[in-house]
């Protein structure tokens, strides 16, 4: 009661409570700028780290060790989350080894998102960084697509006005001079990269919006699904290692090949960026997320100028710029109306 009269009075729930507001208002801020220099970032290391002259590390190795990096980050948060290594070890137990077909279930995106990761390196080879960033936004256009079709969601009108933009926006930037392309140490293959990165977005909103459907009608965490993702992700990855071409290589030259410093941030930066989304979507939004992914597009484009010499041309502006828009509009809509499988798609790179 005396806090409630005296207006000097400092209340303590009060305090703690503002304290709270205060923290979390700062961790969205810290989290989308991190977001977004992770996501620039990400492809401009990668499409360094695939272009540059020396000794090239196997991709297909890159992706398991992401995977793992995944599932171990994750062990750990589920640890502190428990209170300790007794009831760690319990939750797992139960929500994991005793249950065989939850974990096949799992093993749909996880498959998924193998293939899609090998074929994200693929284009990265392939594209500027400028170009990759655009053109996979179109994992926007199938996560939508197929939400609608498995998840009988409906889409608003804006909705759709934005996803036509973003395919428009992704068609602008694919027709530009050759005279803007970057000056790389390693042959390119534009068509190669264009399909790759189709394919690698229509994979990541089919195993997106799979996720989801799994994440609402179980009641494991998404910490929990992603340590499942994560470990079987490893299995299924190291065995397209020894199914694709690499296979014979990884046992001639070893694992860990061609890796040094900026192989190893590129596994640390996709690793991570499934976290930090996971993160962004607790405390931000989707608007919020948006400009992260818009921001990060030009923050790729730009710093591509200076440390590729790719020219922007007036078509990649154009298109670059429609995409950014589309982006804003598909996530500005009422709260209830949110898309939570944009959530679940952003947890895998």
């Amino acid at each position: 009661m005396y806090c409630l009269l005296s207006p000097l009075c400092a209340c303590p729930e009060m305090e703690t409570e503002e304290q709270s507001k205060v923290f979390q208002r700062s961790l969205k801020s810290v989290s989308l700028v991190t977001l977004t220099f992770q996501n620039g970032a990400l492809t401009l290391v990668s499409r360094y780290a695939r272009t540059r002259p020396g000794n090239m590390f196997f991709s297909t190795t890159a992706v398991v060790m992401a995977e793992l990096f995944k599932c171990v980050s994750c062990l750990f948060i589920i640890m502190g989350q428990e209170g300790g290594i007794r009831p760690w070890a319990r939750r797992l137990n139960e929500d994991v080894f005793q249950q065989p077909y939850d974990c096949l279930k799992i093993s749909v995106p996880a498959v998924v998102y193998v293939i899609q990761n090998n074929l994200l390196y693929v284009a990265i080879s392939n594209l500027d960084a400028g170009t990759f960033q655009v053109t996979y936004q179109l994992k926007i256009l199938t996560t939508a697509v197929f939400s609608v079709i498995l998840l009988q969601k409906k889409l608003s009108k804006i909705q759709w006005v934005a996803l036509v933009m973003l395919f428009t926006g992704v068609a602008f930037v694919q027709f530009k001079p050759e005279s803007t392309s970057e000056k790389v140490s390693t042959e390119q293959n534009r068509l190669l990269g264009f399909g790759a990165v189709l394919l690698a977005s229509a994979l990541s909103g089919f195993a997106g919006v799979y996720f989801e459907k799994v994440l609402k009608t179980t009641k494991q965490s998404l910490w929990l699904r992603n340590v499942q993702l994560g470990f079987l992700g490893v299995v299924f990855g190291t065995v397209t290692i020894f199914l694709s071409t690499d296979g014979q290589k990884v046992r001639d030259k070893g694992f860990f090949f061609g890796y040094d410093m900026v192989v190893w941030a590129v596994v640390f930066l996709q690793s991570f960026g499934g976290l930090l989304v996971a993160v962004v979507v607790k405390y931000a939004d989707n608007i919020l997320k948006g400009f992260a992914c818009s921001a990060a597009i030009v923050f790729a484009s730009l710093a591509s100028v200076y440390l590729f010499n790719f020219q922007l041309s007036l078509q990649f502006v154009i298109g670059a710029c429609l995409v950014c828009i589309s982006v804003f509009m598909y996530g500005y809509q009422p709260k209830e109306k949110t898309q939570s499988n944009l959530q679940a798609q952003g947890e895998k790179i």
